[in-house]
């Protein structure tokens, strides 16, 4: 259970960079407005706060591989991090759109349940 816990982890961990990555450098590109359904005109204008966002999606992923790169003394940094991605996740599917609680908060619950299950 431990190597799932750390597999599911570390996967959650990229899935925040690879966030991060289009919030802050692909919002207002092709690729970003398509994975966000964005018009033009509001990419732009959103852009600022996009980054700022993505910034928060690479603090999440920093504190995942903290708590992995711990090993198990890194338990609670891990299930701290894991409990954020899942709150972001559901705060994300009410707020804004339904596909968040899937894509984010799903593997965040599934890392957690393992972490907390290899404990």
């Amino acid at each position: 259970m431990e190597l799932i816990a750390i597999i599911t982890t570390a996967l959650v961990a990229l899935l925040h960079l690879y966030i991060m990555y289009i919030e802050m450098f692909l919002w207002d590109k092709p690729k970003g407005m398509k994975v966000f359904g964005l018009k033009p005109d509001f990419a732009k204008a959103s852009k600022v706060l996009a980054a700022n966002q993505g910034l928060y999606n690479g603090f999440l992923a920093a504190g995942l591989l903290w708590g992995l790169w711990l090993g198990a003394a890194g338990s609670q940094v891990t299930v701290f991090f894991l409990l954020c991605v899942v709150v972001a996740g559901v705060y994300g599917a009410i707020t804004s759109s339904k596909k968040i609680l899937f894509v984010q908060g799903l593997p965040g619950l599934i890392a957690l349940i393992a972490v907390l299950l290899a404990a």
